[in-house]
């Protein structure tokens, strides 16, 4: 995969040529466990976008709200038919951006990822773009829907089961197990959105908001594998992300596709699907 980032100023040059996306949606700090309260992110666009940007809804157009879960993937050929006309097709470079740390912009990333979009992430997202001088429209000025041809290509392995989690942890299946959340909501100190606080037992943890640096930019690639050597495996196997809802596990899975990190797959239904079994294990404190 080429290098999934550009620049403010790279995709300035490109602006006329690209499809821009905003994919932020907006996810409330839990006041107590099980409080959840996630919104569409296009008020924030029609508040402040880049120009000829569309806000791509991960609340209600991205995602199949028959999974149980937030966020959950839409199948290749229905995720096709609903970016097909905002111009995401063949040849046209795609370029996917939010106002909240690429938290989002990775989410939506990975999902075209998956059916063989080759898109890119603005790092550092709108705060890039208004550091760099350059201009913001308000209002909807989203292009008309465009016709071009988009035929998804599902790439094996993107995504993870709950039941290829539980082949894991029975031992199996091999796999590393990697949680992108905070060091507390890991151990299970933090309040949580879910059902039950802790983590999947024999996960490592990497937040995924300790690789970004104070601009909300990735950290260089050194510092990136440098953070990444403790948890991820020396034999080159494959890597399940979780978080808790799929987002967060986007973004470690942005960065370790900048270092090159191969065999990365995300546990798409995260914490959010394992929490609500009772049945399925769940750990608390540091393994």
């Amino acid at each position: 995969m080429a290098d999934p980032l550009v620049s403010a100023r790279w995709l300035a040059g490109q602006l006329s040529k690209a499809v821009v996306l905003d994919a932020t949606a907006t996810l409330a700090a839990p006041r107590a466990d099980g409080d959840y309260r996630v919104a569409s992110g296009r008020p924030g666009w029609l508040a402040g976008h880049i120009p000829g940007s569309r806000h791509a809804d991960l609340v209600t157009e991205l995602t199949d709200h028959g999974a149980g879960f937030h966020f959950a993937h839409l199948e290749a050929a229905a995720l096709a038919a609903v970016v097909r006309p905002w111009g995401v097709v063949k040849g046209r470079p795609v370029v996917i951006y939010d106002r909240a740390g690429s938290l989002w912009a990775a989410r939506l990333w990975w999902e075209l990822h998956s059916i063989g979009v080759d898109a890119r992430v603005l790092d550092g997202g709108l705060a890039a773009w208004r550091a760099a001088g350059l201009p913001v429209a308000v209002g909807d000025d989203a292009p008309a829907p465009r016709r071009g041809y988009l035929e998804p290509r599902e790439i094996p392995g993107a995504w993870a089961t709950r039941d290829d989690v539980l082949a894991v942890i029975s031992g199996h299946s091999r796999a590393t197990l990697v949680c992108a959340l905070g060091a507390d909501a890991f151990t299970g100190r933090a309040t949580t959105r879910y059902t039950r606080r802790g983590h999947i037992p024999a996960s490592v943890n990497l937040p995924a908001h300790g690789l970004l640096d104070g601009d909300g930019r990735l950290l260089e690639p050194a510092a990136l594998s440098a953070a990444a050597a403790a948890v991820l495996p020396r034999d080159g196997g494959r890597i399940i992300l979780y978080c808790g809802g799929g987002v967060s596990a986007a973004l470690l899975a942005l960065a370790l596709t900048v270092i090159g990190v191969g065999g990365v797959a995300i546990y798409d239904g995260s914490l959010e699907e394992w929490t609500a079994d009772p049945a399925l294990p769940i750990q608390l404190g540091v393994a």
